[in-house]
Protein backbone atom coordinates (compact mmCIF):
# COMPACT_ATOMS: atom_id res chain seq x y z
CA UNK A 1 0.00 0.00 0.00
CA UNK A 2 1.76 2.89 -0.74
CA UNK A 3 1.46 6.32 1.10
CA UNK A 4 1.31 9.88 -0.16
CA UNK A 5 2.63 12.78 1.14
CA UNK A 6 -0.96 14.42 1.84
CA UNK A 7 -1.43 11.26 3.96
CA UNK A 8 2.42 11.48 5.66
CA UNK A 9 1.81 15.12 6.59
CA UNK A 10 -1.64 14.94 7.95
CA UNK A 11 -0.43 12.02 10.44
CA UNK A 12 2.82 13.99 11.08
CA UNK A 13 0.31 16.43 12.35
CA UNK A 14 -1.85 13.95 14.32
CA UNK A 15 1.23 13.11 15.94
CA UNK A 16 2.65 16.23 16.63
CA UNK A 17 5.39 15.30 13.94
CA UNK A 18 7.95 17.88 12.24
CA UNK A 19 10.37 16.86 9.63
CA UNK A 20 11.54 17.60 6.85
CA UNK A 21 10.71 17.16 2.45
CA UNK A 22 13.71 14.27 2.41
CA UNK A 23 12.99 12.92 6.09
CA UNK A 24 8.93 13.23 5.00
CA UNK A 25 10.11 10.81 1.34
CA UNK A 26 11.83 8.27 3.91
CA UNK A 27 9.09 8.43 6.69
CA UNK A 28 6.15 7.07 3.21
CA UNK A 29 8.65 4.42 2.14
CA UNK A 30 8.45 3.21 5.75
CA UNK A 31 4.88 3.87 6.53
CA UNK A 32 4.19 1.60 3.33
CA UNK A 33 6.58 -1.14 3.78
CA UNK A 34 4.64 -1.70 7.25
CA UNK A 35 1.19 -1.53 6.23
CA UNK A 36 2.10 -4.16 3.39
CA UNK A 37 3.62 -5.89 6.03
CA UNK A 38 0.04 -6.16 8.22
CA UNK A 39 -1.52 -6.63 4.76
CA UNK A 40 0.31 -10.15 4.83
CA UNK A 41 -0.48 -10.88 8.28
CA UNK A 42 -4.49 -10.22 7.35
CA UNK A 43 -3.74 -13.04 4.63
CA UNK A 44 -3.24 -15.90 7.38
CA UNK A 45 -5.86 -17.99 8.49
CA UNK A 46 -6.17 -17.85 12.10
CA UNK A 47 -9.52 -19.13 12.69
CA UNK A 48 -8.09 -21.91 14.77
CA UNK A 49 -6.26 -19.97 16.59
CA UNK A 50 -6.97 -18.81 20.17
CA UNK A 51 -7.07 -14.95 20.79
CA UNK A 52 -4.51 -13.40 23.48
CA UNK A 53 -5.34 -11.52 26.29
CA UNK A 54 -1.27 -11.23 27.30
CA UNK A 55 1.71 -11.98 26.15
CA UNK A 56 2.98 -13.01 29.76
CA UNK A 57 2.34 -16.79 31.00
CA UNK A 58 2.63 -14.39 34.78
CA UNK A 59 -0.96 -14.68 36.47
CA UNK A 60 -1.83 -12.12 38.96
CA UNK A 61 -1.72 -13.33 42.20
CA UNK A 62 -4.58 -12.04 44.71
CA UNK A 63 -4.77 -11.50 48.17
CA UNK A 64 -7.92 -10.75 50.81
CA UNK A 65 -8.71 -7.44 51.38
CA UNK A 66 -7.77 -6.42 54.94
CA UNK A 67 -8.79 -3.37 57.26
CA UNK A 68 -5.78 -2.45 59.18
CA UNK A 69 -4.57 0.52 60.84
CA UNK A 70 -3.68 3.56 58.63
CA UNK A 71 -0.66 6.46 59.41
CA UNK A 72 -1.73 9.32 60.68
CA UNK A 73 -1.27 12.83 59.65
CA UNK A 74 1.55 14.03 61.52
CA UNK A 75 3.28 10.48 60.59
CA UNK A 76 3.19 11.07 57.04
CA UNK A 77 5.03 14.18 57.53
CA UNK A 78 7.60 13.41 59.74
CA UNK A 79 10.33 12.59 57.23
CA UNK A 80 9.11 15.95 55.06
CA UNK A 81 12.17 17.19 54.05
CA UNK A 82 9.98 20.69 53.62
CA UNK A 83 6.50 21.17 54.66
CA UNK A 84 4.17 23.77 55.39
CA UNK A 85 1.61 23.11 58.39
CA UNK A 86 -0.48 20.16 57.15
CA UNK A 87 1.37 19.85 53.89
CA UNK A 88 4.24 18.91 52.10
CA UNK A 89 5.90 21.76 49.88
CA UNK A 90 7.63 20.52 46.82
CA UNK A 91 9.25 22.61 43.91
CA UNK A 92 7.01 24.50 41.51
CA UNK A 93 6.87 22.56 38.33
CA UNK A 94 4.61 25.18 36.30
CA UNK A 95 5.05 28.70 35.24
Amino acid sequence: MKIDQNSIKKIAHLARLEFDESSAEKMSKDMSQILDWVEQLNELDTKDVEPLTTMSSETNVMREDKMTSHLDHEAGLKNAPKRDEDYFRVPKVLE
